[in-house]
């Protein structure tokens, strides 16, 4: 399980820990931060795939991700009695990511790439480190895997220090790039697991989502992103997953509903069948809040729990009535699953929170974002 997340130099989240449990909550007023905290838990995960640079551009490039702010904020700056103004960097301009995992901690470190570069993609930042090791504090005796530049350096099974014989570009990661049989196998485990996270951020409902369509079916233990194969992984979870608990929660938020996919040639369909309808609704006929929350008891009951979940605002659409079926949907997928939830919901932050649930409040202070906590773990960033 992740124990602890943390981020610096990334949008107003300066330099913030976040503790997290087996269900955890992320809220907060409008503009403290959640879609920051939600973006960079994928930036995370997409360094298993290669994409974290592709992703940054996405977001307007490095320049417009990185922290706007002052390097430091003075109490003075705080109080409005002296202007908010830059001083003379002390450090550099950086983007740092990390986590723990049960005892193991990853960081990476992104940062501007050379003045005198000419490329017509100086705009790329550039891997400047990377550090897996064993414990809380990355000191040379628990360093599994350190990269810095081009080279690596690993622990190998005598636990002596070996120089591995590599190449990396500026924007490949160790994670991704050193494997064979001189790499240590924790890489290979962390390489899978970051992978294997998943992320549901506002799936579209329109009238001509994916979701809508009918859709060639093969076995889906994996709702995809869009929910193209919402039929396929809803007649996935009733062959091979708990397609009960699905029934109770569509019945809960509908009451008297069912599910019905039906198959014509190779195209799944999902269907409704309503309490006083005389035939049932096809999907392209569900109101988007009902399809939204097909949606999320698909990928909440996945039949192949991934090691980490997590959704983004996933209220959005949604009647207040169906709120408390989303929250038993989330209460019993923890079980199988460690779950972030990003929501401003109070019906569905009070539900969770009923459940034990762990919660990290928000706020906001001179651009900053803060937790509203008095119990942050500590974490040690990995010196450049």
């Amino acid at each position: 399980m992740i124990s602890k997340v943390a981020i610096s130099g990334y949008r107003s989240l300066r330099d913030i820990v976040l503790p997290l449990g087996q269900l955890t909550i992320v809220t907060g007023a409008n503009g403290t931060g959640k879609s920051s905290i939600y973006k960079s838990l994928r930036l995370l995960a997409d360094i298993a795939d290669d994409r974290i640079i592709s992703s940054i551009a996405r977001e307007g490039g490095f320049r417009n991700v990185l922290w706007a702010g002052p390097e430091q904020i003075s109490k003075s700056m705080r109080d409005g009695s002296v202007p908010i103004q830059g001083t003379v960097r002390k450090k550099p301009i950086s983007l740092k990511l990390g986590f723990t995992e049960d005892t193991l901690s990853y960081a990476i470190e992104l940062g501007l790439p050379p003045r005198a570069r000419t490329s017509m993609f100086n705009d790329d930042p550039e891997i400047k480190r990377e550090v897996y090791w064993l414990g809380d504090k990355p000191t040379p005796s628990r360093i599994i895997a350190d990269r810095r530049g081009p080279g690596v350096r690993v622990k190998n099974d005598q636990h002596q220090t070996a120089q591995l014989s590599t190449s990396l570009g500026t924007h490949e990661s160790m994670i991704r790039e050193v494997v064979g049989e001189d790499a240590p196998w924790e890489l290979s485990v962390l390489r899978r697991r970051l992978a294997s996270w998943r992320f549901y951020d506002h799936i579209r409902t329109d009238e001509t989502a994916p979701a809508r369509q009918p859709q060639i079916g093969t076995r889906t233990t994996t709702l995809s992103p869009t929910g193209s194969d919402i039929a396929a992984a809803i007649q996935t979870i009733r062959e091979i997953g708990n397609g009960e608990v699905l029934d109770t929660a569509i019945d809960l938020a509908f009451p008297g509903a069912q599910l019905e996919v039906t198959k014509a040639g190779d195209l799944f369909q999902l269907r409704m069948h309503q309490r006083g309808m005389l035939r049932p609704l096809n999907v392209s006929e569900l109101s988007d809040g009902t399809l939204r929350f097909i949606l999320l008891a698909a990928a909440l009951l996945t039949p192949r729990p991934p090691p980490l979940l997590v959704l983004n605002e996933p209220e959005s659409s949604l009647h207040s009535s169906v709120i408390p079926a989303l929250a038993s949907l989330i209460i019993n997928a923890r079980e199988d699953a460690q779950i972030v939830i990003v929501s401003h919901n109070r019906t569905l932050v009070t539900s969770l929170l009923d459940a034990d649930a762990e919660l990290i409040e928000l706020s906001k202070d001179t651009g900053e974002t803060f937790v509203e906590a008095t119990d942050i773990p500590r974490w040690h960033w990995p010196a450049r």
